[in-house]
């Protein structure tokens, strides 16, 4: 990659992060991705998204089609950075680096249509919006454009890992996210005559200890699961006992058979604590991501375009976090790794940042990437 590229898309990565747009809102994005598309003569699919972009790189020589995929939406965070290029909208930030995958992946998407007539098949590049609140993946699917994609590719920027450095595991990266809404009833009455009342604080309570044993003595030792109780609602005054309890809060798991076991463990254990007091109990749960599950038939492939390009190659360590690419994966095989930014603090922090050197890495390595897929 020239330094002039560089220097040009460190500058649009620049102007994503001082106008940052919610998921579904990145209007303004869009037109200025399409826009920079369209002055390097790359195709734009005419898909049918209100937000985001799918374009295409045609090789000159017929071949299979893959796919590249970048995140483009932001946070509703207030920006805490001293960045000169710091967000303008009050209350929102690229505090994701979903700046930085667009430019990584229009600069990828630059390279390759230079070397076209070398190419032996189609890359299609999709620009993703929504993807924070879990949606935008799967709006891209309805929409087709999968349709007769072979695999697909995709990264998120790593702040613990350095410029240069690309993250590859096989099997679970980013855990799937699931979550639960459970509503303890009892009967309510005077805090000082409990035996006239059905107690659900004390239901509940039992239940939020009680729900650890699930991970710790129902599922496979070798099982990685956490159940995390983040919200607890019940009763406005000091000596009324409340008529409900509700809890809410959210699973994370990697392998399918232990995301498959834990709703009906946490459902029976939930009832039998509410049937056991008297009470009764309403479960709700909510299957909201599922696993990023990276093919291992295409590790080799994706750790050699990494050594080729002459980045250093390390085995990425899972994050409990999740990510609407794994959507993809259920259709197509994909794999998604880790691309270092040597950042301060982690994602979704007002202080977030990162190297922009990380995006010659991040383009120069999926432009390698998808062309030695294609051959």
């Amino acid at each position: 990659m020239s330094q002039e590229l560089l220097s040009d898309l460190i500058e649009k990565r620049r102007y994503l992060h001082e106008n940052p747009e919610l998921a579904f809102e990145e209007f303004n994005t869009t037109e200025h991705i399409k826009t920079w598309l369209r002055e390097h003569d790359i195709a734009i699919l005419p898909i049918h998204l209100e937000t985001g972009v799918v374009a295409e790189v045609r090789g000159a020589f017929d071949g299979p089609t893959i796919a590249i995929r970048s995140d483009i939406d932001a946070l509703p965070i207030k920006e805490e950075t001293s960045v000169p290029f710091k967000s303008k909208i009050e209350g929102k930030m690229h505090a994701c680096g979903h700046d930085f995958h667009a430019v990584s992946i229009l600069g990828a998407a630059i390279l390759l249509n230079k070397q076209k007539e070398t190419l032996h098949g189609t890359v299609r590049f999709i620009f993703q919006a929504a993807e924070e609140v879990a949606q935008g993946a799967k709006k891209v699917v309805q929409a087709g454009v999968l349709e007769g994609v072979s695999s697909i590719f995709g990264m998120h920027n790593k702040p613990d890992l350095p410029v240069g450095t690309i993250g590859v595991k096989a099997g679970g990266l980013m855990a799937s996210v699931d979550k639960f809404k459970i509503k303890f009833q009892g009967v309510g009455g005077h805090a000082g005559i409990p035996h006239h009342a059905i107690d659900p604080i004390v239901i509940a309570s039992q239940y939020v200890t009680s729900v650890q044993s699930v991970v710790s003595r129902r599922l496979n030792l070798f099982d990685n699961a956490v159940i995390s109780i983040t919200s607890i609602h019940g009763g406005n005054t000091w000596n009324v006992i409340p008529d409900e309890v509700t809890l809410e809060g959210t699973v994370r798991t990697f392998q399918p058979q232990a995301r498959e076991a834990i709703p009906g463990l946490m459902k029976n254990l939930a009832e039998s604590i509410a049937t056991g007091n008297g009470g009764s109990v309403e479960f709700v749960w909510d299957d909201y991501l599922p696993v990023v599950n990276n093919d291992a038939q295409l590790e080799e492939v994706v750790r050699a375009a990494a050594m080729e390009s002459g980045y250093q190659v390390v085995d990425a360590v899972p994050s409990a976090g999740g990510e609407d690419f794994a959507f993809y994966q259920t259709y197509i095989p994909g794999f998604f790794v880790w691309v270092g930014v040597d950042g301060p603090k982690e994602w979704h922090h007002p202080q977030f940042d990162l190297k922009e050197d990380a995006i010659k890495v991040a383009a120069e390595y999926f432009a390698h990437l998808a062309a030695k897929v294609l051959k």
